[in-house]
């Protein structure tokens, strides 16, 4: 007589995690930006202006941006213009060290879907970028 085992397991269903793709001309922000969006479980990408990123988006699938406006070749107002038009529901936080915040309140009606004022700590990012990534149609503000 043979005895047969039945294991029971619980099936995990499998989570690939979210990928940011980072734009910012300062090599040392996306450096910091890249190491704490790793340690935290995402997949990231970077770009070191505008053009660069909209070639990066062509390639791979991107959960969410985090865009500097300030950047040659391809600032980042026209990245989101360019973006917008095709790709409406992509999430977008706007990075920005520019002085008054004024820029990044504008960065909103081009549909940036955060800002965050530089320098921000590595915290600050996290929250505002777990925030987008769990809010439907984002609008969240943090400067």
């Amino acid at each position: 007589m043979a005895v047969v085992f039945l294991w029971r397991c619980e099936v995990h269903p499998f989570t690939m995690p979210n990928a940011v793709l980072l734009v910012d001309d300062d090599p040392q922000i996306r450096a910091i930006c890249r190491t704490t969006l790793e340690e935290s479980g995402y997949v990231v990408g970077d770009a070191s202006n505008g053009k660069q990123a909209l070639a990066a988006i062509k390639k791979a699938v991107y959960d969410l941006i985090v865009l500097d406006l300030c950047m040659p070749e391809v600032d980042g107002f026209e990245f989101l213009k360019a973006v917008r038009h095709k790709a409406p529901k992509l999430k977008i936080i706007v990075i920005s060290g520019l002085p008054g915040g004024a820029m990044l309140t504008s960065s909103k009606y081009l549909g940036g879907n955060a800002t965050l004022a530089k320098p921000f700590s590595p915290d600050s990012l996290l929250l505002v970028v777990d925030e987008v990534l769990r809010t439907e149609d984002s609008a969240v503000g943090s400067d």
